[in-house]
């Protein structure tokens, strides 16, 4: 008796760590290699690669990486989000607002070790109207400015709309205060910048393919803008919620990766255009998920393409809390 021929196919990878006089890299095989951050000789530790374009708006302005520097150096001062997690609580002295509805960045906010340590509130900007003010603007902005003033007006707008939910509250009768603290609301935005155009999430399917077919085969750079604002809170016997008192910018940044893309066959961008993924974001594509086998190589911050640079995010964080005293 004859049996049937089956084909069995292996799969294995092998991850090692290698350690140099000049610099720290990881390096893994193949199948992972995307996911690896890869520097220059002579660059600064989690700084992605700097386009042209980048480098003379350096040249003549205050640019995103001159926040970049600042806010190096208070990340710094504040360590790490690690050692400081039990500082926020949903119903404490110091909470955490995520104004976005991307499942993305609460993904990343979790594996941080926030889970259940944050409250999702979308934010009430309308987004299309500010993009077509920024677009329409007579001074040109870069990308990267471009994302951090999305994340900027995000978080303050959700802050400003609990300001006006505050001074109503402040025409009843005044109660007994037996909270105080302060909310901390964090901004994002993620865009895909190809040769200094920006691609925002596709209209439809023909703009998602047209994307794709644009990116593939060639280098792209993705910016994600953050920003973080402190607003201070008081709660009253019988409030249900809390009453916000003062709002301010602790932080904004943009953290830029660069991203290769493999050539794309038709057949290969009408498949991923067909699954729906690509519809809900920014250059049609996601590295996290089916969109990672379009993925050749990546230098910065893997997370920064997912959409919250987790590193920079967390030093961030770390330092706010310090700076306001409720960590040491």
């Amino acid at each position: 008796m004859i049996l049937p021929c089956r084909k069995l196919f292996i799969l294995a990878t092998a991850t090692y760590i290698n350690i140099s006089a000049k610099t720290s890299e990881a390096f893994v095989g193949p199948s992972a290699s995307k996911f690896v951050s890869s520097r220059r000789e002579g660059e600064a530790p989690g700084r992605a690669s700097i386009s042209l374009l980048q480098m003379s708006e350096e040249a003549s302005t205050t640019s995103p990486s001159t926040h970049s520097s600042a806010n190096d150096s208070a990340r710094a001062n504040g360590g790490l989000l690690l050692s400081k997690l039990t500082a926020f609580s949903t119903d404490g002295e110091v909470r955490l607002i995520l104004a976005s509805q991307s499942p993305r960045r609460r993904e990343i906010l979790d594996m941080m070790g926030l889970a259940n340590r944050y409250i999702v509130q979308p934010s009430p900007l309308d987004e299309e109207k500010l993009q077509e003010e920024l677009a329409a603007s007579p001074t040109p902005i870069s990308p990267q400015d471009y994302a951090r003033k999305l994340a900027e007006s995000k978080a303050s707008a959700l802050g400003e709309e609990m300001m006006t939910r505050k001074q109503n509250q402040e025409q009843k009768k005044s109660k007994n205060v037996h909270v105080r603290g302060s909310t901390f609301i964090l901004g994002s935005d993620t865009i895909v910048d190809m040769d200094g155009k920006i691609l925002e999430k596709p209209k439809g399917v023909e703009n998602a393919k047209a994307m794709l077919t644009q990116l593939s085969g060639a280098w792209h750079e993705v910016h994600t803008g953050v920003a973080l604002y402190r607003m201070d809170h008081r709660k009253c016997d019988g409030d249900d919620e809390v009453q916000a008192l003062e709002l301010e910018l602790v932080s904004s940044f943009t953290d830029t990766a660069k991203v290769k893309f493999t050539t794309l066959t038709a057949e290969d961008i009408n498949a991923y255009v067909a699954t729906g993924e690509p519809m809900d974001k920014a250059g049609s594509y996601g590295i996290q998920g089916i969109g990672g086998q379009m993925v050749e190589r990546i230098e910065g911050d893997f997370f920064t393409v997912m959409g919250l640079p987790m590193h920079r995010v967390s030093g961030v964080m770390a330092n706010a809390l310090a700076q306001s005293g409720f960590v040491h």
